[in-house]
C-alpha cells in the first residue's frame, strides 16, 4: 500500500492500538503522532500546552501532517484534535485513507480514566464532560472520514479485519 492509513477519533477510542496491529499486519511503518510531536520537542504534550499554549501544539501537528503525507506506507494515529483543522484534513486525504475509529462516550471514559496525560480533560474527567466534546468534534470527525468503523465491544483484532476488508 503505498497511500498512508490516517486513524483518527477521540482520544482513547483505541487509534495507538489499532494503528500498531495494522502497521504490523500491513507491513507498514507506524507513525504515532503525539509521540513524534514529544520526541521532536523534548517535552510532553502537556508541557507544549503549559508552555506555548493549544495553538502551538496544533501547529506541530499540522508540520508532522504534511512531513507524513509525503512519505506514504505508513498508518497514521492522529491526535484526537487534528481533524478539526481543514487544513489538516485536506492533507491526509492528500495523502491516504481516513478511518474515523467511533467509540462510545462510556467506553472512551472506562479506558482513559485513570490516565493523567490528557490535558484536555484535566479537571473534567468524567463522562458528561467527554460526551460534549465528542459530540463538538463528531461533525468534523464523520466529515473527514473516508471510512468510520465502531470500536465498541470489538477487540483490536476484529477492528483490524473490519477495517481491512472495508478497504479491499
Amino acid at each position: 500500500m503505498k497511500k498512508n492509513l490516517f486513524l483518527i477519533g477521540f482520544m482513547g477510542c483505541g487509534k495507538s492500538t489499532i494503528a500498531a496491529l495494522l502497521a504490523e499486519e500491513l507491513q507498514m511503518k507506524l507513525v504515532e503522532m503525539d509521540e513524534q510531536i514529544e520526541q521532536e520537542a523534548g517535552m510532553s504534550i502537556a508541557d507544549i500546552f503549559e508552555q506555548y499554549g493549544e495553538a502551538d501544539f496544533r501547529e506541530r501537528e499540522t508540520a508532522l501532517l504534511h512531513r507524513i503525507r509525503q512519505e506514504g506506507n505508513c498508518v497514521v494515529s492522529c491526535g484526537g484534535g487534528v481533524p478539526m483543522r481543514v487544513e489538516n484534513v485536506q492533507a491526509m486525504r492528500a495523502g491516504g485513507r481516513i478511518i474515523y475509529l467511533k467509540t462510545s462516550p462510556q467506553v472512551i471514559y472506562e479506558r482513559i480514566k485513570d490516565t493523567t496525560n490528557r490535558p484536555l480533560l484535566n479537571d473534567h474527567m468524567n463522562v458528561e464532560y467527554i460526551a460534549t466534546l465528542m459530540e463538538q468534534r463528531k461533525p468534523k470527525y464523520e466529515e473527514a472520514a473516508d471510512l468510520t468503523i465502531v470500536t465498541d465491544q470489538k477487540t483490536v483484532a476484529e477492528v483490524c479485519k473490519e477495517m481491512v476488508d472495508k478497504l479491499n
